[in-house]
């Protein structure tokens, strides 16, 4: 799957466009690389996603093409 489609259906970050635009400006990693929103993302990859004065690091533990809402947060652990 790729990393701006995971990011939004994770709801780590709430829309695609929101997190095409992070991924070009270099505040998302995976796997400690800065990646691009095209990226494959796979189960056991590690996510960095910084927010202003903050990062985020989570695992990705389940892909999923889509989840309720309420689900989401199973598809990945915060490191």
């Amino acid at each position: 799957m790729r990393l701006d489609k995971y990011l939004k259906v994770s709801r780590l970050i709430k829309r695609r466009t929101v997190a095409n635009e992070a991924c070009d400006a270099g505040r998302v990693t995976v796997n400690d690389k800065v990646a691009k929103a095209s990226t494959d993302v796979n189960v056991g990859d590690v996510i960095g996603i910084k927010f202003a004065d903050k990062i985020v690091t989570v695992k990705i533990t389940r892909i999923t093409e889509s989840i309720h809402k309420e689900d989401a947060k199973e598809m990945y652990d915060v490191m």
